[in-house]
């Protein structure tokens, strides 16, 4: 399954639709292969029912302000370019409204795949 962008301009935004025990929701996480793991702003997280802040792992990231321990959580599901994942740990982290992504969609996914990116047609694959 393939998945349009804007080749142009900006990131490369991924539709991705998280589950959680209170329910799913659909964000918006910018494809980030500098990232190793896969963040989820911690306000969506709690929307479905997780609970960053009893987390029995953190781990130290290092953003664009510094470093940073986070909350890491088993996920119990996520869906994303026509890929499923289930029991997948996210990082939860807190973005600035400002930011107009809910996280970020990193390696941790896309391990053992076949990633294309078209800036030719725009299209993204994770096969």
């Amino acid at each position: 399954m393939s998945s349009p962008f804007n080749a142009n301009r900006g990131l490369i935004i991924v539709r991705t639709e998280l589950f959680g025990p209170s329910g799913s929701i659909v964000v918006r996480l910018a494809l980030d292969t500098g990232a190793t793991g896969t963040m989820v702003n911690v306000g969506l997280l709690t929307t479905i029912g997780y609970d960053p802040s009893l987390a029995p792992d953190r781990v130290q990231v290092t953003t664009g302000s510094g470093v940073e321990y986070v909350p890491r959580l088993a996920m119990s599901r996520i869906k994303a370019l026509g890929q499923e994942r289930t029991n997948f740990s996210v990082l939860g982290h807190t973005l600035p409204p400002s930011a107009s992504i809910d996280g970020l969609l990193g390696l941790d996914f896309m391990r053992g795949q076949v990633l294309n990116i078209d800036f030719a047609k725009g299209r993204v694959s994770l096969n």
